[in-house]
């Protein structure tokens, strides 16, 4: 939608925190905890082993799964030779490892440098505290934690009490592995973003079990009840004495867990504990949970995914029923503003600069599930048009034109919030963070079933509504669309080169 500044509603931008794979000038770099054992993660460069460059999902030959697997299975193949556990007591100290580009060794099997004690605290809370006030509730939280962590041998130790061991760094995207082994009644987690949490505890407590302590660890604990990766897919817990190994990927708020080579969440939401009603903080710290027994942790690595992973771990998820509405050579299938458009080399559909319009599908859809991956240039601004008629302003003579812009842009810094990236125009506002750096693909998913609408950027879920129970409408008035039953799918120029590649839909019965 052409965007006009919001005379009442000056909100200051999200930030934007980028993944770091080289399409970002001047990335940022993680957050730093002030008052930990250290500020810095002990991060490695690789001399046998390298990264695999992974290409788009339509191209390639290995499932998703087994290429992450690889990736970084090598990694910690040469980092096991670094950390000794018994069998490799003569190894080199994890200081001297060479282990795949980009992993970073979260525990070095020495000391407790790159961590921090804090306990099971609000991260919003934190963040508002003044800066020297929570320099000093860090540094108490941390003395406490010296009480309660030690090292013995390669083994990160805690006796079941005391503030959880907590990363000074914060992350975004990345594959976590780790190992723990525990004692009867004990009762763990790691907290992902410093958010509870992938649970760990003892699967023969019978107290426990109606609350689903029988069905094992690796779930995400704090799901509501029903909800996908709440109870863990099999139980794949280890009897008592016997080390488990969890790997986590964690896209936005996407998650998958496996427990000792066996998947027990696929892909999942992680719910935000702390907002319900908003999707994971855009990044933050690991913690590692003490409650109520000794715990032992050990070859804790992790690796950032950078842009290209992190959207094939999004798209290759339930993908049956979905048909391709691009070629990536024509546009074939597609009516309306055909001049406007053009076809990249790459195969992506670029709205021409200065031109615009609407680009509209041949078929109709009424509920449908729509897949895409787009890019912004700086200041890019265009739409999807959801159930839309031919000739009509999407924004209002369509169910809705879902925003796409770059939110940076310091000329939208005061528009009205319904106007920002994924929001319903002028009805309903998307929440803000989550969109990768200007010039970076980002993914998209949208769901529209009768009058709800969903929208998931980056693994995140940045706007659900129902346009059925909007009343307030920044234009004053009703869209005279939004209650249609049925429409085409487009998008909606408005000027910019903004790209869209791999659109595909699945209608929904």
């Amino acid at each position: 939608m052409q965007l006009v500044a919001s005379k009442k509603d000056e909100m200051p931008l999200l930030s934007q925190f980028p993944v770091g794979d080289g399409d970002s000038s001047s990335p940022v770099p993680p957050l730093s905890r002030r008052g930990g054992f250290s500020h810095t993660a002990t991060k490695y460069s690789m001399l046998s082993h390298s990264a695999p460059h992974l290409s788009h999902p339509s191209h390639l030959g290995l499932s998703m799964k087994m290429r992450f697997s690889l990736t970084l299975a090598a990694s910690l193949a040469s980092l096991a030779l670094a950390l000794p556990h018994g069998h490799a007591a003569d190894s080199a100290p994890a200081s001297d490892a060479k282990v795949a580009t980009g992993v970073e060794v979260l525990f070095n099997g020495q000391n407790l440098d790159g961590w921090h004690g804090q306990p099971h605290f609000d991260p919003y809370k934190l963040e508002e505290m003044p800066a020297d006030e929570r320099a000093a509730m860090i540094e108490k939280w941390t003395a406490e934690a010296r009480d309660h962590w030690s090292v013995e041998g390669d083994e990160l130790v805690n006796d079941g009490h005391g503030p959880y061991l907590t990363t000074d760094d914060e992350y975004e995207d990345y594959e976590l592995e780790l190992e723990y082994k525990t004692v009867p009644k004990a009762d763990s987690g790691i907290y992902l973003k410093g958010t509870p949490q992938v649970q760990i505890w003892d699967s023969t407590e019978e107290a426990k079990f109606a609350i689903g302590a029988n069905l094992g660890s690796g779930a995400l604990w704090n799901n509501t009840e029903g909800q996908p990766g709440k109870n863990p897919l099999v139980l794949a817990d280890r009897p008592f004495g016997e080390w488990n190994k969890v790997r986590i990927i964690q896209v936005g708020a996407r998650t998958s867990v496996w427990l000792n080579d066996q998947q027990v969440v696929d892909k999942a939401i992680m719910e935000n504990y702390w907002r319900r009603d908003e999707p994971l903080r855009p990044r933050g710290p690991i913690q590692l949970q003490t409650h109520g027994g000794e715990i032992r942790w050990r070859n804790i690595a992790l690796r950032p995914l950078d842009t290209k992973q992190a959207n094939e771990f999004l798209a290759d998820r339930d993908t049956d029923g979905f048909s391709a509405l691009t070629d990536g050579k024509t546009l074939d299938g597609w009516i309306g503003a055909v001049d406007d458009y053009e076809v990249t080399p790459e195969g992506s559909i670029r709205c021409r600069k200065g031109r615009g319009g609407n680009l509209l599908t041949k078929d109709e859809y009424s509920n449908f599930v729509v897949r895409l991956f787009f890019r912004l240039p700086p200041g890019g601004n265009n739409g999807l048009a959801i159930r839309c008629p031919e000739g009509v302003n999407p924004a209002y003579g369509a169910m809705t034109e879902l925003q796409v812009l770059d939110n940076t842009a310091p000329q939208y810094a005061k528009l009205d919030p319904r106007q920002y990236h994924g929001s319903a125009y002028g009805m309903a506002a998307a929440k803000r963070g989550y969109l990768r750096p200007v010039g970076q693909w980002n993914f998209q998913q949208v769901r529209v079933d009768g009058s709800t609408i969903e929208v998931e950027l980056n693994g995140n879920v940045i706007l659900k509504t129902d346009v059925s129970k909007v009343t307030d409408y920044m234009a004053g008035s009703a869209h005279p669309g939004k209650d249609r039953k049925t429409g085409h799918f487009g998008f909606a120029g408005h000027n910019d080169a903004v790209e869209f590649r791999d659109v595909t839909i699945r209608p929904l019965k």
